[in-house]
């Protein structure tokens, strides 16, 4: 538990600084696009704003994921920045349609740039950009945080372009190079935000998440021993990378015999387990069923336990230090 709050501590001062580092250049890229009439670099700005999103978001879910849940907030605020995310990413799909639209018609009326400062600016963004990608690296295990550091690779990459574009446009004084560079920057922006929407908009829809086969769930839970039959399977989204499952599950009884509670928790302890080992997936409601057995609810129980056989399993959370 030490171990996990130092990393959390040390992930959000990095968060921070970068946070910090980006903000100051999205102004910077924004002044000086103006001043050198780039879009390219306006574009950067926007693109960098996509950056800061991303930290903002991996700051508040390293912050929440701390925070345990209450009577009001069952599953705690693990959407919170989910739905944030859903609404920054629609904001900046229209902030990439405008620089396309914009860029489309610089094409047509072309404006002079100053490439020198853009090339300058850029410049201090690869440098920027690439710093903070190094600090993120340690990190980039845990998948809220691979995010970002993708993203400012990404961003790297896109700002050496802006810097090869105002060295084309330096030598050959050919100003459609600036308008075609935004065109890609926009594609790019539109392209990654649309991928947000999608996955939020799946999360807050309670949509099986992206990286999880339903088939495959069902498949692993019927494979456990005494297991006869899956069904009314549910699998969704708490937050980013956190998955709730609930299920009923036929278990297999000796017409003779029926099942000690033992042998149903047994079963139950195998079907968490196939589930987090495979699956990841550590909070579960599941609830048993029978076929041959004489009693209603499946479990032999005496009178203070029949509700558990009654009413199914319950299992929130894992004892897994993870």
């Amino acid at each position: 538990m030490h171990m996990v709050a130092s990393n959390n501590r040390t992930m959000q001062r990095i968060l921070q600084i970068s946070l910090a580092a980006t903000s100051v250049y999205v102004v910077a890229t924004l002044v000086f696009g103006l001043r050198a009439h780039s879009l390219a670099l306006i574009s950067e700005a926007g693109h960098n704003a996509s950056d800061m999103l991303a930290i903002i978001l991996s700051f508040v879910a390293v912050y929440f994921q701390s925070r345990p849940a209450t009577d009001k907030k069952t599953f705690g605020y693990q959407r919170a920045g989910v739905l944030a995310a859903f609404v920054n990413a629609l904001a900046l799909i229209v902030l990439g349609l405008w620089i396309g639209i914009s860029a489309v018609q610089r094409l047509y009326a072309p404006v002079v740039v100053e490439p020198k400062m853009m090339m300058m600016v850029a410049a201090a963004g690869v440098l920027m950009n690439g710093a903070i990608a190094g600090l993120l690296w340690k990190f980039s295990g845990d998948v809220n945080i691979r995010s970002v550091f993708l993203h400012m690779l990404g961003d790297t990459l896109s700002t050496a372009a802006v810097i090869a574009g105002g060295a084309g446009i330096l030598m050959t004084h050919l100003q459609w190079i600036d308008p075609v560079l935004s065109l890609i920057i926009a594609a790019m922006i539109v392209y990654s935000s649309w991928g947000i929407v999608r996955e939020t908009l799946n999360i807050l829809l309670e949509g099986t998440p992206k990286d999880l086969s339903l088939a495959e769930i069902r498949s692993a839970m019927a494979g456990v021993a005494g297991v006869a039959d899956v069904h009314d399977l549910h699998v969704w989204s708490l937050g980013s990378s956190s998955h709730a499952l609930a299920s009923h599950v036929t278990i297999r009884c000796d017409e003779e015999r029926e099942m000690s509670v033992a042998e149903c928790a047994g079963i139950l302890d195998k079907i968490k387990d196939a589930l987090w080992d495979k699956f990841h997936i550590s909070h579960t409601t599941i609830q048993f069923e029978t076929v041959g057995c004489q009693t209603t609810h499946g479990c032999s129980a005496p009178p203070e336990l029949e509700a558990v056989g009654a009413h199914g399993h319950h299992h929130h959370g894992h004892d897994h230090s993870h």
